[in-house]
């Protein structure tokens, strides 16, 4: 199904740059308030709740989205700064009709996004983004006023959210004796992020907290872990967090300052779950490290690859009934505690591990050795397709059957830019770069 607006993740872009403005925007809440409101059932209006992260535009696009809703005639809840996990519950708890986000997840500043969730927390459906397209194609109206949408704010989201987390925590367990860094990477689990952990017990230190709308993930959270892994070696931590600006990615770091990956993390889930019942599977991507596949396959636990995004991770999931999965970047799943990626959730399974097992991540994470990857970006013209270039097919052909069973090949496509990203892993770093080099070159042959 072909969408003009709506990408993987909602829709995103540069803010003041079409679509993101706030007349877009405004017509876009207009637009999913009408479908709502026809899929509205039973008595009273449909109601959705609104939370952003911290950049500056979060205010505009706040107010455009919430005039578009009234306008549409659709009450609104306002949270304030809110990660994205928190609106997916919040929005299934207080039984509301949708929930929607205004962020652009681990972009700089200048980026923004709207996501929506359904009433059950989930992503909406792709009929129903579709639907909210062709009602974007209409001219945006205004009911009569009888009929407009009204405002209140949530007073005790962050109270809620910070309870539910904590129930995803075994209630055998504390954190009592552990130091921890908590990088909330100066966006939306700022306020949140480290009462979790210190009400669990931990004594907690608290880096990129500090959002001022123009420094959510600079330098700071899970797409630039260095300064997590200083913190903790110079405080003399036991462990590390990194959320990224949204809140729904996580790396951890041990007490050396070493970095876990998703990867390593999901890895260290499933192990843990293992000791109290069978894991059918689990779902990685196209990018997940072969490390993690021979490592599952080794522990009888079936291993299926989704397209890259958590969004399609989730797809797998549910197809299979599944209900561990992520990503190397640290989205992660686990649906058995929420319906959607959540760093904070997820952080405080492998918590759960360490606790259980009174070993380190370092400890929990010997017996897997990621294998060495090689990426490699290579510039193209518009519309190039790989497959029809007969060279670098054949290149492709000989390096996988040279890689044999130690390791593989994944070349894709940019969605965003004119490159084929070349992708080669094995147990050797030299050979994988030596491998993805030899591929690249035949691009332009």
């Amino acid at each position: 199904m072909t969408r003009k607006y709506f990408g993987t993740d909602g829709v995103r872009g540069r803010v003041g740059v079409a679509p993101i403005t706030p007349d877009f925007v405004m017509k876009l809440g207009y637009a999913a308030g009408k479908v709502l409101a026809q899929a509205k059932s039973g008595g009273g209006k449909p109601t959705v709740l609104i939370g952003k992260d911290t950049r500056v535009s979060g205010y505009m696009l706040e107010a455009a989205l919430e005039a578009g809703f009234a306008a549409a005639g659709v009450d609104v809840m306002l949270a304030g700064p809110m990660p994205t996990p928190a609106i997916a519950y919040l929005t299934r708890a207080l039984r509301l009709s949708a929930g929607v986000v205004i962020s652009a997840s681990h972009n700089p500043y200048e980026d923004n996004g709207i996501k929506f969730f359904s009433a059950q927390g989930n992503k909406l459906p792709d009929t129903v983004e579709t639907a909210i397209e062709d009602a974007l194609e209409l001219p945006m109206a205004c009911v009569a006023s009888d009929k407009l949408g009204k405002a209140r704010r949530l007073d005790d989201a962050a109270g809620r959210y910070i309870e539910f987390c904590k129930s995803t925590f075994p209630n055998e367990l504390d954190l009592r004796g552990l130091t921890i860094v908590v990088d909330s990477a100066h966006g939306a689990a700022y306020h949140i992020a480290p009462h979790v952990f210190h009400e669990l017990g931990a004594e907690v230190i608290s880096i990129g907290n500090q959002p001022n709308g123009f420094n959510i993930n600079a330098g700071f959270g899970a797409t630039a872990p260095d300064a997590l892994a200083l913190a903790v070696r110079s405080n003399r931590a036991d462990i590390g967090i990194a959320l990224d600006g949204d809140a729904d990615r996580l790396l951890m770091v041990d007490a050396r300052g070493r970095i876990y990956n998703g990867d390593e993390l999901l890895y260290v889930m499933v192990k843990d779950r293992m000791k109290t019942g069978p894991v059918k599977g689990a779902v990685g991507t196209l990018m997940t490290n072969m490390a993690l596949e021979v490592a599952f396959r080794n522990m009888g636990v079936e291993f299926a690859r989704a397209k890259v995004g958590d969004r399609y991770v989730l797809e797998v999931m549910k197809e299979r009934g599944w209900i561990l999965g992520g990503e190397g970047s640290g989205h992660l799943l686990c649906l058995d505690k929420h319906t959607t990626g959540d760093g904070i959730v997820s952080a405080l399974q492998v918590l759960s591990a360490l606790k259980r097992d009174g070993e380190t991540l370092a400890q929990l994470t010997a017996d897997i050795a990621l294998y060495p990857q090689t990426l490699v970006n290579v510039k193209v013209s518009a519309g190039f397709d790989w497959q029809k270039n007969p060279a670098m097919v054949a290149e492709t052909e000989a390096v996988e059957r040279e890689l044999g069973d130690t390791g593989r090949v994944l070349i894709r496509a940019s969605g965003t830019e004119p490159l084929i990203r070349v992708m080669v892993e094995a147990k050797d770093a030299d050979l994988a770069q030596v491998m993805a080099r030899r591929i690249a070159a035949k691009v332009n042959s």
